[in-house]
């Protein structure tokens, strides 16, 4: 089976020299450009780095052009697989291969297609995620799945521990997916539409805190914004703070959403809607981090009470 591959991660994996260990040959290697990151590269070693000292062809670009299609066509894949690649794929590549292009999107399809499907997940309150093996078609990550792999969402894990594990499933998936080709027993299942949910690319406004939100909701969104990710960020006496950790209060609190009450070892913040009745539990920040880039805990920060806002 011949295979080339596009993306960040050959693979996938954080040890790429398991790539050596598939029954397949890899004729070439296509990547985005070293300076162009993504925050799965940060966790894997460059495919570059790897397609070079193991003798692969390598084709490096910001986008598929004609010179990419042109290489591709000369590399004669029965297969190609894509995994963090972040530009426009036309049909005339991806239909290609014999066996079409094999595309892996890291959530339990059609559920959370689009953008940082695993942190969409750990935010919307998911009790699991996982790995999906699809066709590309002329969708976005709509085409007919060959191997899905799920695991699940713990009430302590962060969006970081879940990215990590999540890749650990993609070199048994992508090795289950080309030998199914390659005996032509694979049996490809339609994604429902009518199940399809859809999340935008994160930016920097999707890491302001709400804090209308319940309790638990803003626990679970503190914990998917783990390092290397934006994390979350609030106003608090005209400065803006980064919360790094945080949990949901043993009492219920009334008032207003955003008030600090200094008390439960943190500062216990009202939050949720109808707060006012008192019947909602409140978000206790035990971690914060200032602009200046200082570190501290929650109880010694808010010592003296005070709103966390939405803005200056």
């Amino acid at each position: 089976m011949r295979v080339v591959t596009f993306g960040f991660q050959t693979w996938g994996c954080k040890t790429p020299q398991s790539v050596l260990d598939l029954d397949h040959d890899v004729v070439l290697a296509v990547t985005h450009p070293a300076g162009e990151q993504s925050y799965k590269a940060i966790w894997s070693d460059s495919v570059e780095e790897l397609a070079r000292s193991q003798g692969i062809p390598l084709h490096i670009t910001e986008r598929v052009d004609a010179e990419t299609i042109d290489v591709v066509k000369r590399a004669e894949p029965d297969v190609i697989v894509v995994n963090s690649w972040y530009s426009w794929m036309p049909p005339e590549l991806y239909s290609l291969p014999p066996h079409g292009t094999l595309n892996l999107h890291d959530s339990l399809l059609p559920k959370f297609t689009g953008f940082s499907p695993v942190l969409w997940a750990l935010i919307s309150g998911e009790s699991e995620f996982g790995l999906t093996v699809h066709r590309m078609d002329d969708g976005l990550d709509t085409g007919d799945i060959l191997i899905q792999r799920s695991l699940p969402i713990g009430p302590t894990d962060t969006g970081t521990e879940l990215v990590l594990r999540g890749m650990d499933l993609i070199p048994g998936a992508v090795r289950d997916a080309l030998s199914a080709l390659e005996s032509g027993t694979a049996i490809w299942r339609p994604q429902d539409k009518s199940e399809r949910t859809y999340f935008h690319k994160r930016s920097e406004r999707d890491s302001l805190i709400d804090w209308s939100w319940p309790a638990e909701d803003l626990e679970r969104f503190v914990r998917a914004l783990s390092d290397p990710y934006p994390r979350p960020f609030t106003f608090y006496r005209g400065e803006r703070i980064e919360v790094l950790a945080a949990r949901v209060s043993e009492a219920r609190y009334g008032g207003t959403p955003g008030r600090v009450i200094v008390q439960e070892g943190g500062g216990a913040v009202v939050c949720g809607p109808n707060a006012y009745r008192g019947v909602n539990r409140g978000l206790v920040i035990t971690r914060v981090r200032t602009a200046q880039g200082d570190q501290c805990g929650g109880d010694e920060f808010f010592v003296r009470g005070g709103y966390l806002t939405s803005q200056i």
